[in-house]
C-alpha cells in the first residue's frame, strides 16, 4: 500500500510540471488598419495630392486663383503664355468648378489645375516643371430607356408626371418642331421613346445622348421618328418617319423661340414709329431683348450689316430661290461670306433702328419677291440616298417591335 501510494504521489507531481511548462494563451489585440481606398479622377490619383476644390467666384481670375494658392507671378506669366491657345485664361465662367492639386509636403506646391467645362469635358493644367496643357473628357455611360406618357396639359408637364429630365420635352421639340404644333396639343394626346441617357461614373446624370425612336399620337395620327446616320464620314444623323422621309423642313417655322407673333406679314399696317399707314412685309416675333436668332436653314451670309431703319441685320442667301432677313439685332454674330447651317445663331434680339420694343422682324424671298413664308409650301429637307434605304429600314424594324411593346398610360 505504501509503494502503491508512493507511485500516485509521483504522478501527481510530474502532471503538475506538465502543467506548469505549458505556456499561456495571449490574447491578440492588434488594431488592424485598413489601407484608404484609392481615389482617381481627372485621371490622377488624388492621394497622392492634397486637394482643393472651388468654384470660380466673383473677381476671381485664373492669375489670382493661382497667387492664392501660393504660385509666384512670374511663373504665373509663363503658364498663361504657354497655355493660352488650348485654354483661354480670360474665358473662364463664373460659377464653374475647379481643382487644385498640391504636393502633400510643407511647401503645398500646386501642382496641377483642373477646369471643368461641363459635366463631361474638363482641361488639365500641369504647372510642375515642363508646363502643359490638355482637355479630357470623364468617363461616360450611356443607358437605355424606354418610356411613355399623355398630355393633359402641355408637353413639358407629361414630361415632369413621368419623372423625366425637361431635356426630352426640348429633344422632342426639336424633332417634331416641323409637323406638330405644340402649341395646339390636345389632352389625351400621347408619346413613347425609346431614349439614351448619359451617367458619369455610372451615378450622375450628365443629359440626354439621343431620342433613338419616338412616335408621338396628335389627334389619333402617329407621327413617327428614328434616328439615322445619313452620312458615315461626318457622322451627320437626323430623324426620318416611318417611310424613310424626312422630318426636317428646308426651312425652320421660326427664327427663335419667340414670346408672340406681335405683327404679320400685311399690305397694309400702321407703322408704330412713322405713325403711317404702308406694307409690312415681314413677321414680327417679339421676345426678350438678347434671345438668340437662327438662320432658318442652311445659306450664306450675303449682308451683315446696319442701317438707320433695319438696325443690325443679317441676309442669308439659301440657293437660287430662297433668300432670308432678320432685323433690328442688338448684336449680330456672323459675317458677310460666312456659311451657316439651319439653327446656327447670327444674332440677338434687339431693337435697333425702327423699333418700338425688342422683336426680330423676319422678312423671306422667293425669286426675288418678299412674300409671307407661312402661305408657302416650303420643300422638305434632302431625303435619304436610295443606296441607304435597305438599312435604314433594317434599322427601325426593330426599334418599332420596341416602341409597339411600350404600354400607354391612361390621362388623368
Amino acid at each position: 500500500m505504501k509503494r502503491l501510494g508512493y507511485l500516485l504521489m509521483l504522478m501527481m507531481v510530474m502532471t503538475a510540471c506538465n502543467n506548469h511548462n505549458e505556456k499561456p494563451e495571449i490574447a491578440d489585440n492588434t488594431v488592424k488598419v485598413k489601407a484608404p481606398a484609392i481615389v482617381k479622377e481627372f485621371g490622377f490619383v488624388l492621394n497622392d495630392y492634397e486637394v482643393v476644390r472651388d468654384t470660380i467666384r466673383s473677381g476671381d481670375s485664373f492669375g489670382l486663383i493661382l497667387g492664392t494658392h501660393g504660385v509666384d507671378p512670374n511663373k504665373i506669366f509663363e503658364i498663361v503664355n504657354k497655355v493660352r491657345d488650348t485654354f483661354n485664361p480670360r474665358k473662364i465662367v463664373l460659377g464653374k468648378p475647379y481643382a487644385i492639386l498640391k504636393s502633400r509636403d510643407s511647401a503645398a506646391t500646386p501642382n496641377v489645375f483642373i477646369y471643368e467645362n461641363d459635366l463631361v469635358n474638363y482641361t488639365v493644367v500641369d504647372l510642375r516643371d515642363s508646363i502643359s496643357v490638355y482637355t479630357a473628357k470623364k468617363p461616360v455611360t450611356i443607358t437605355k430607356r424606354s418610356v411613355s406618357g399623355v398630355i393633359n396639359s402641355s408637353l413639358t408637364e407629361a414630361i415632369q408626371d413621368e419623372g423625366l429630365s425637361y431635356l426630352i420635352a426640348h429633344e422632342m421639340s426639336n424633332i417634331y418642331q416641323w409637323s406638330i404644333d405644340f402649341f395646339r396639343l390636345q389632352k389625351g394626346d400621347r408619346f413613347k421613346l425609346v431614349y439614351n441617357e448619359r451617367y458619369i461614373n455610372d451615378s450622375i446624370y450628365a443629359g440626354i445622348e439621343n431620342i433613338e425612336a419616338s412616335v408621338f399620337y396628335h389627334e389619333d395620327k402617329p407621327y413617327y421618328a428614328f434616328n439615322f446616320m445619313v452620312d458615315s464620314t461626318s457622322g451627320e444623323r437626323d430623324y426620318y418617319d416611318e417611310k424613310a422621309r424626312p422630318l426636317q423642313s428646308f426651312f425652320l417655322k421660326a427664327p427663335l423661340n419667340f414670346t408672340r407673333i406681335s405683327s404679320r406679314f400685311s399690305p397694309r399696317r400702321f407703322h408704330p414709329v412713322q405713325q403711317r399707314w404702308k406694307a409690312h412685309k415681314g413677321t414680327d416675333y417679339a421676345a426678350p431683348h438678347g434671345t438668340p436668332i437662327w438662320s432658318t436653314a442652311n445659306g450664306v451670309v450675303i449682308a451683315s450689316s446696319y442701317t438707320a431703319g433695319n438696325g443690325n441685320y443679317v441676309k442669308i442667301k439659301h440657293n437660287g430661290t430662297y433668300t432670308t432677313q432678320y432685323l433690328h439685332m442688338s448684336k449680330r454674330a456672323v459675317k458677310q461670306g460666312q456659311r451657316v447651317k439651319q439653327g446656327d445663331i447670327i444674332g440677338y434680339v434687339g431693337s435697333t433702328g425702327l423699333a418700338t420694343g425688342p422683336h426680330v422682324c423676319y422678312r423671306f424671298w422667293k425669286n426675288g419677291v418678299q412674300v409671307d413664308p407661312f402661305r408657302q409650301n416650303l420643300p422638305a429637307a434632302e431625303p435619304i440616298e436610295d443606296k441607304y434605304i435597305p438599312s435604314y429600314f433594317a434599322a427601325i424594324e426593330p426599334l418599332k417591335t420596341e416602341l409597339g411593346k411600350i404600354e400607354f398610360k391612361e390621362p388623368i
